[in-house]
């Protein structure tokens, strides 16, 4: 009962959400107002720019990368001789082993998660230098053709209504 109840409040707020928008693009075109959209992970993506963010921060980061990926095999190569020679050693010798390994393995965890970070953060300043530079070109585009709005992401958008191709092309003869 109480389903039913919640699936009918979805579909009158969706219901009204339609209306809404109906309503909105009723006056938009009332009012004369030229509407676009962009896709910016298309930009982010395909563009030059993003191509050679993506080699720079390759460049930046694979020898980080290479190091954790070679420390965690030599961890993991150390805990199976561990497994294999426990049997044979003294228990304190054990006891020390499984404690240096446990403290190189949060050590390995603490460097992967500073690179995680580092490789967020970089990449989030190297997106700002293309989102700054994309909303340029949006904003000659939209004076170019007379568009009162550009909207990023929208759940359906009409190839005419599309300028994410143009904006990627302005992008790409930047020098």
């Amino acid at each position: 009962m109480k389903f039913y109840h919640f699936s009918k409040c979805i579909q009158i707020g969706l219901v009204a959400t339609l209306a809404t928008m109906s309503a909105a693009q009723v006056y938009a075109q009332d009012a004369g107002t030229r509407v676009a959209v962009v896709n910016s992970e298309k930009v982010f993506n395909e563009s030059n720019l993003a191509k050679a963010m993506q080699t720079r921060l390759q460049n930046e980061f694979t020898k980080r990368q290479n190091d954790l990926r070679d420390s965690a095999q030599k961890i993991k190569s150390a805990a199976e001789k561990l497994d294999r020679d426990a049997a044979v050693m003294n228990e304190a010798e054990r006891i020390r082993r499984q404690r240096e390994l446990a403290d190189q393995d949060r050590e390995l965890q603490r460097k992967q998660r500073e690179f995680t970070e580092d490789l967020n953060q970089r990449t989030f300043e190297e997106r700002a230098k293309i989102a700054e530079k994309a909303n340029l070109v949006l904003r000659q585009i939209a004076e170019q053709r007379k568009i009162d709005v550009i909207v990023q992401e929208a759940a359906y958008v009409s190839p005419k209504a599309d300028v994410t191709d143009d904006v990627i092309k302005a992008l790409n003869s930047l020098k």
